[in-house]
């Protein structure tokens, strides 16, 4: 009966000749190392086997401190350099789901062996399976440095993908015309920049790695596969950052603008007042109806009010477009 180990575990052994893909049993798949030219790939979903971990690492004569290392299940981003091994942890984001969830994956790195630990299944390495299988390309000449720069090379290709999927800049002068600073506008604005955010320090996790991994010296391991990982990950930090500021830009745009708006709205009520104050003071005081008001008596006296009201408001209209007040 196979362990829960077993069951969340495949194996991958290639050579430039042949190939075989099966389900991990620890009785036939233990040895990583087949002391020929082959290379073994295997996949565990899990992080809680540390008894299958122990078999692993003392079955094939591995750094016992790896089993420490596997110990702490949120290390972060690293790489260590162990006797004729490599480790490398990285805290990655799940690009196949909407919600952005993060799990940390481990990688025990020789020669001739890969051995990749995810915390969730699922993965987007499908492809470079299908490459094993038909003999694409050079991977199948390679050793294990190729095979971690294949993997290595997909997550950030998922990143990429992910991010241009998810992030979508929309045009400044666009978005002033059709939003409002409604607090629904203002959590969407929020919403991209936690997205853009978790994209950045995802990117800056795995240069991190790939620029320790360019200074390893492990036996059979070659570093010159990881300087084109550098230049892809550096671009997409670049596009990162370079629309982190287009993104404040324009959140300072449309609010500059909207300001304006309101200050226009303003001066419009302003001069609205302006004119009718006293309008409203010449109303007010001849809407006492005091005896002594020799205006009351005249027969005229309403239309040389009427008069003297049109009189103040065209002043006030004059001075206000000397003013360039609108």
């Amino acid at each position: 009966m196979k362990t829960a180990f077993e069951e969340n575990s495949w194996v991958i052994n290639y050579s430039p000749d042949n190939y075989y893909n099966q389900k991990f049993s620890l009785e036939d798949d233990l040895l990583l190392s087949k002391e020929d030219k082959s290379i073994t790939w295997v996949n565990t979903y899990g992080l809680n086997y540390m008894e299958e971990f122990r078999q692993m690492v003392n079955g094939n004569h591995l750094d016992d401190f790896l089993l420490r290392l596997l110990l702490n299940q949120k290390m972060g981003n690293k790489v260590i350099e162990l006797e004729d091994q490599l480790f490398v942890a990285a805290r990655i984001l799940k690009t196949e789901h909407h919600s952005m969830e993060s799990e940390q994956m481990f990688f025990v790195v020789s020669k001739d062996f890969v051995w990749c630990i995810q915390e969730k299944r699922g993965d987007h390495f499908d492809w470079i399976r299908q490459r094993i299988f038909e003999n694409k390309g050079i991977i199948r000449k390679k050793r294990a440095d190729y095979l971690l720069f294949f993997i290595l090379e997909t997550l950030i290709t998922n990143y990429k993908d992910k991010y241009e999927e998810s992030v979508v800049m929309e045009n400044a002068l666009d978005a002033i015309v059709k939003r409002e600073p409604t607090p629904e506008f203002m959590f969407e604005v929020e919403q991209k920049k936690a997205v853009i955010q978790d994209f950045k320090k995802a990117s800056h996790g795995l240069r991190d790695i790939i620029v320790k991994l360019e200074r390893v010296e492990v036996k059979g391991f070659q570093t010159k596969y990881f300087s084109e990982l550098r230049e892809q990950i550096n671009g997409l930090i670049a596009d990162i950052d370079s629309d982190i500021m287009e993104l404040e830009s324009q959140i300072n745009l449309f609010f500059s603008v909207q300001g304006h708006r309101l200050n226009e709205v303003m001066k419009t009520l302003t001069i609205f007042s302006v004119v009718f104050i006293p309008l409203t003071f010449l109303a007010g005081i001849y809407g006492m109806n005091f005896e002594n008001m020799p205006e009351l008596k005249s027969p005229y006296g309403y239309f040389i009010l009427l008069g003297v009201m049109l009189i103040v408001t065209i002043i006030s209209i004059i001075v206000f477009k000397r003013k360039k007040w609108f």
